[in-house]
């Protein structure tokens, strides 16, 4: 991967993320071996298992996009691979929605079919333990690695205006948060509470459902040429709004569109011919530090103008 492809500004926060990336793969990874060796029949246990399954999904798909989006420019891809991302996002929005519908169908087809859920015992260095000893441990160890994960992914993803990150991170809380509540649920079946295992699962699906929902409606208006929008929520994106301000300023009548390409920020001035080279360093009305967002400016002249849309 060519890191000269990427701005400047991000290639240390990209590299950190990378890593980051790589072991929250393999911490995933040693948290669904314990979960399926200490599964049995708890519900609560079965869905977090398929959770963490499905966590795999975003930190995969942005080490993917990352690497078709650090190619650059081809012949066939004139345009680079700034979409890559985009894409990625839908795939990891898809997992975060489908973990939570998961989760919920799980939960209450148990309880509608009113199944008693049974902890038995297993033999262990000699002797006969309650498996809910067995469960209880994987449960308290699935809460750690997300939970330290999701906290570094957060401001990561933040700096680098990465929704696939932000939606890991969405990923981790939801695995912390079904740990927590599987705890409750296989103590609850030791306690004889035959539904606290499904309850604790229904619970913390709605938070998951609400999240995996509104990452997709994001998703889906990128993908489309939707107005930029904030990190990690559906309304508009606070620098975008101050961009296309400054820029209808500067070229008064005319008609500014702006779109966002994963990271980046794309715009587009229709009805005015550029009047001179134009510095979208300059043109960027928030820190400075942040103007990398600032991609790509073109100009779409008036329809009885003899010249060429240009671009800066």
């Amino acid at each position: 991967m060519k890191l000269e492809n990427f701005p400047e500004e991000i290639r240390d926060d990209l590299k950190r993320a990378m890593r980051l990336e790589y072991w929250n793969i393999g911490w995933t990874i040693s948290i669904i071996v314990a979960m399926g060796f200490a599964m049995g029949s708890s519900q609560t246990m079965k869905t977090a298992w398929v959770e963490d399954t499905l966590g795999l999904i975003p930190p995969i798909v942005f080490l993917v996009a990352v690497r078709f989006e650090g190619k650059g420019a081809t012949k066939l891809f004139p345009f680079g691979f700034h979409r890559v991302h985009s894409f990625a996002f839908l795939i990891a929005a898809v997992a975060l929605a489908a973990v939570g519908v998961s989760l919920l169908w799980d939960a209450m087809s148990t309880l509608a079919a009113r199944e008693h859920a049974t902890v038995g015992t297993i033999h262990l260095f000699g002797r006969d333990l309650w498996a809910g000893w067995v469960m209880l441990a994987a449960m308290a160890y699935s809460i750690v690695p997300p939970l330290i994960v999701g906290w570094k992914e957060m401001p990561l993803s933040i700096r680098l205006q990465d929704e696939v990150i932000h939606t890991d991170a969405k990923m981790n809380k939801a695995n912390w948060m079904t740990g927590a509540a599987g705890l409750f649920g296989v103590l609850g079946l030791g306690l004889g509470w035959w539904w606290a295992d499904s309850v604790a699962a229904a619970i913390i699906s709605f938070d998951i459902i609400l999240d995996g929902w509104m990452a997709l409606r994001v998703a889906t208006a990128e993908l489309v040429d939707g107005f930029p929008r904030k990190l990690g929520g559906k309304g508009p994106d606070p620098e975008a709004e101050k961009l296309i301000r400054k820029l209808k300023r500067q070229y008064p009548g005319s008609d500014v569109r702006l779109r966002e390409t994963g990271r980046y920020i794309h715009a587009e001035i229709c009805g005015v011919e550029p009047d001179r080279a134009q510095d979208l360093k300059a043109l960027w009305p928030g820190a400075a530090r942040r103007s990398w967002r600032f991609a790509q400016l073109s100009f779409v002249p008036p329809d009885d103008s003899p010249g060429v849309p240009g671009e800066a």
